[in-house]
């Protein structure tokens, strides 16, 4: 789509992070190729897009300055110190301003985390474009404003304004998931460290460390092997294991795959996943492990005789059988939201954690975006403790009223209650089924990540950003341990859209990006879903086509809401004998108000590239 000629507007926010506390004005930039990322922490397609343009970093690095324009969902993302942990634990190597009250981003138009926009070296945007995705056609687009601007003398390389913090010394950095050994002993997921941690039992000696600490994908011995952020760790039972020839299978989240780990030599292999990130159609058939695609594998847990994945990055949940050496969806459709019933149709939000209930019948299910708490019980998903994808909080007492902001992990209890760590309250909170009440349990965490139980009925919590294991204070599970609070309760407040009531237009623009073409080969190159919360907002036009515009009648009774749309194109190289296949998606949560004199058209960009 050709965008008109529009001076990029300032850069305005709080602060900068590793710019060595310098500040920049967007003509600080001017002769450079200008790369904005407006990105959350909390989202995975974010974290995505930093890895999608690290190579993108690396190849242009005289001509490219790419800033994270740091926009925040949750009320913990607003805080510059919780921002300057996540710009260390994700390896943001690039400026960072934060804007935590969404100045720079209403500047800039955007509606979905994530966006880009590209300014030109003359200080002209020339691209927006939402969702993740893009790494090569903003590879393209970069090599055509290098020709255009050394032909007019208004490039100039040099170097770029990034500057390093210092990394503190501490055991663990960032650490993401624990199990517990036999031995008493645990195994941590060191994730900023890239590797796999055993720790004595007391939680803080460090025995041995799997991995060679260097970000990478590679099989092979201790020191040999590389990870990519790993997260979840999943014990196979005995028999299983003992046929496998490994004990453990880990989350390799960014490299999206499964790793297997055998524990006495500490070898690693990859055993699911291609390294490539899913980007395909939805089915219910079993694929060969080692030749399907994964997106962000999360969390683990042995279920129902098998493996179940919290596939973070697609919004569902997968299965994987290490005999059968197979894999496949398990529950979810891609779609970004709260819904629940059979597995093949629910709706979840970035699932992070997962654990077994101690009959093995429950499968309880931390569900970051939408801050709730699930569980899988008879083939059917339910919600326990959870509203949707723009409400969370710090609120106790009846499960339909409690709030979490952004729960990351989750343990049951053997009295059939289970504990979640609640990460961006700082919080461990409890759900007890038997009276439907939700309690906190210990607060003033640093971003609790996970939690187990050990053999003596402890509980250690992952404290994430404290880079440490901490012991909760005995007797905090206890009745008379456990509080009520009654907090904030929050909704995520962007700047709504107004928009008229009765029929409007939904248009979501595409453009292939340069060399490439839409790819009917496989059935319809385009799919658009659409949901609104509350589902009454919605008189007309929910659910599924094939068609990137189409009619929507608004509810006039309904005087605001968000639309929930999530949209995909297939692309393929236009002119190569072995084209090279593409898929473009995004999901949107549309804040709206229904006003007299409101909009009848609703355009969302899915890529928009100035040719």
């Amino acid at each position: 789509m050709r965008t008109a000629r529009v001076r990029a507007p300032e850069l305005q926010g709080r602060g900068w992070l590793n710019t060595g506390d310098k500040s920049y004005s967007i003509k600080d930039f001017r002769g450079r190729i200008v790369l904005l990322d407006f990105w959350t922490f909390c989202c995975i397609n974010c974290l995505h897009v930093l890895d999608e343009l690290r190579p993108l970093e690396e190849k242009y690095g005289d001509v490219l300055v790419v800033v994270g324009v740091h926009s925040p969902k949750f009320e913990h993302e607003r805080d510059a110190d919780a921002l300057a942990a996540a710009v260390e634990r994700y390896e943001v190597h690039h400026p960072v301003l934060d804007d935590p009250e969404l100045h720079t981003w209403q500047q800039y138009a955007a509606k979905a985390w994530p966006t880009l926009s590209v300014v030109d070296p003359e200080g002209y945007v020339v691209a927006m474009m939402a969702g993740e995705g893009h790494a090569e056609g903003l590879d393209r687009l970069i090599e055509e404003l290098i020709a255009t601007h050394e032909a007019k003398g208004t490039l100039h390389r040099g170097d770029g304004p990034y500057v390093p913090p210092a990394e503190p010394a501490t055991s663990l950095r960032f650490p993401g998931k624990a199990v517990v050994l036999d031995t008493g002993n645990l195994l941590v997921s060191d994730s900023a460290r890239h590797s796999i941690v055993e720790l004595a039992a007391d939680g803080e000696t460090v025995q041995r460390r799997i991995g060679s600490g260097e970000r990478g994908h590679a099989d092979g011995g201790p020191a040999d092997a590389r990870f990519a952020e790993p997260q979840g760790i999943c014990p196979l039972p005995p028999h299983v294991a003992e046929i496998v020839g490994y004990d453990f299978v880990v989350a390799d989240t960014v490299n999206h795959l499964l790793r297997g780990l055998r524990f006495d030599t500490g070898e690693v292999r990859t055993v699911a996943g291609t390294g490539r990130q899913w980007r395909s159609t939805v089915d219910d058939h079993p694929h060969d492990a080692l030749s399907i695609d994964l997106s962000s594998p999360w969390d683990l847990a042995w279920y129902d005789d098998r493996v179940i994945v919290a596939m973070a990055g697609i919004h569902q949940l997968w299965w994987f059988d290490p005999i059968k050496r197979t894999a496949g969806m398990y529950a979810g459709t891609t779609v970004e939201a709260l819904k629940d019933g059979p597995l093949d149709q629910v709706w979840m939000a970035q699932p992070s954690g997962l654990s077994v209930s101690m009959d093995g019948r429950r499968l309880w299910i931390a569900d970051s975006e939408t801050s709730a708490l699930r569980f899988i019980e008879d083939g059917v998903m339910h919600t326990s403790v959870g509203q949707g994808l723009f409400d969370f909080g710090h609120v106790d007492g009846p499960a339909d009223q409690a709030l979490l902001q952004h729960p990351l992990g989750v343990c049951a209890l053997p009295d059939g209650s289970v504990l979640i760590a609640d990460t961006y309250n700082g919080a461990v909170r409890r759900f007890d089924p038997a009276t439907g009440l939700v309690s906190t349990v210990a607060d003033e965490l640093a971003e609790p990540s996970d939690l187990v139980l050990t053999g003596d009925g402890d509980v250690l919590v992952v404290e994430s950003a404290a880079h440490r294991l901490t012991r909760l204070a005995p007797g905090a599970l206890s009745a008379a341990g456990a509080s009520t609070v009654s907090g904030e309760r929050h909704r995520t407040e962007r700047p709504p859209t107004d928009l008229a009531a009765g029929t409007i237009t939904l248009d979501v623009i595409f453009t292939p990006a340069p060399g490439q073409k839409l790819d009917e080969s496989f059935g319809p190159s385009t799919r658009v879903v659409v949901s609104a919360s509350p589902p009454e907002l919605l008189l007309d036009g929910a659910g599924t086509s094939t068609d990137l515009s189409r009619e929507l009648v608004l509810n006039p009774e309904v005087p605001a809401g968000v639309l929930q749309i999530t949209a995909q194109a297939a692309t393929c190289d236009a002119e190569a004998e072995h084209a090279a296949c593409h898929l473009t998606r995004q999901d949107w949560g549309v804040p709206l108000r229904i006003t007299p004199d409101g909009a009848d058209r609703l355009p969302l960009i899915l890529r928009g590239l100035d040719g």
